[in-house]
């Protein structure tokens, strides 16, 4: 159970920082206006949309040790192919990757939401002041952004902590126990 325990907290470790930097990331530069931002919302948005079973099926084809393409890329620049989902060494890691390209459009949505909200009289004073765009986002952006972050940071501490589906189609806990979530734990012992 211990072990299953710390599955799950690393698992929230690895994947809640990065589906905050990469959602902001994502939201600031829609936001920045770049061409085509109907078509970036619906490309960072869609995979969110999609069911865990087809993003299990998609993400269990990239990793494949045979064919998959993850390991066809490193065999054409001369590595060998890894056990995305077989080394106990890289599973949970895989896992969560999967997690992060599959989740992210949520987060990537409330950020954006939160930075039309954040009003332009405050990038003009800043811009007035001399703040360059480095200055304006450390100083105007990200202070009007802490309730949503802390938002997002909740939201997703409490989907990692309850994860299984992804887990549970991809690697069914293992290899051993590598995978194991204190979900996937509690339904082995159930069923």
């Amino acid at each position: 159970m211990w072990q299953t325990v710390g599955n799950t907290a690393f698992f929230t470790l690895i994947t809640t920082v990065p589906l905050i930097v990469i959602a902001l990331a994502m939201a600031v530069l829609v936001h920045a206006g770049l061409p085509g931002q109907w078509l970036w919302r619906l490309a960072f948005f869609m995979p969110f949309l999609l069911p865990v079973t087809t993003v299990a099926l998609v993400w269990d084809y990239l990793y494949n040790d045979d064919f998959g393409l993850f390991n066809q890329v490193l065999g054409v620049f001369g590595g060998d192919g890894l056990g995305w989902l077989t080394d106990e060494n890289v599973a949970m890691w895989s896992v969560a990757a999967a997690t992060v390209w599959w989740t992210v459009g949520f987060n990537f949505l409330l950020y954006l939401a939160a930075l039309q909200s954040v009003p332009d009289h405050l990038y003009e004073a800043a811009a007035l002041d001399g703040a360059g765009a480095w200055a304006r986002l450390r100083y105007v952006t990200l202070p009007q952004l802490r309730t949503v972050t802390m938002v997002v940071v909740l939201l997703q501490v409490l989907a990692s902590l309850k994860v299984f589906d992804q887990i549970y189609l991809l690697t069914m806990g293992g290899p051993g126990d590598a995978t194991r979530s204190l979900l996937l734990y509690i339904y082995d012992l159930g069923f």
